[in-house]
């Protein structure tokens, strides 16, 4: 059975990117457009191995999202990887501290990708 990772992202090119990538790669894919979308599919009972999440996306941020992840017992230990274009250190340590497991920086390379979510255990 295939892993699956659930692809947060207002871009719906950057989404198309992802799956194409993580699909490649052998992973099942799920994505929402939005912080609040992804908790919809969560809160609906998927179950998923690992969460890749934009910084800024409109209704809920990705640190929003990683806190309302950390809140849910059964998603505590879900790998949560920021996928953003941001790079400040002061934004890295908002996400770390708020529960990210990684952070990527945009545009990613597809192997690199697969490769954190295999470090993180996905």
């Amino acid at each position: 059975m295939s892993k699956t990772v659930l692809a947060v992202d207002d871009s719906a090119t950057m989404l198309a990117n992802i799956r194409v990538t993580l699909e490649n790669a052998g992973y099942r894919v799920l994505t929402a457009s939005d912080g609040m979308e992804a908790l919809r599919l969560l809160d609906a009972g998927e179950t998923v191995n690992a969460v890749l999440t934009d910084l800024n996306m409109p209704q809920m941020n990705g640190i929003e999202l990683v806190r309302a992840i950390r809140r849910l017992p059964r998603c505590r230990f879900v790998p949560v990887i920021v996928l953003t274009t941001v790079t400040e250190t002061a934004r890295k340590e908002e996400a770390r501290q708020a529960g990210a497991t990684a952070w990527i920086v945009k545009p990613f390379k597809p192997d690199q990708l697969v490769a954190v979510l295999k470090k993180v255990g996905c």
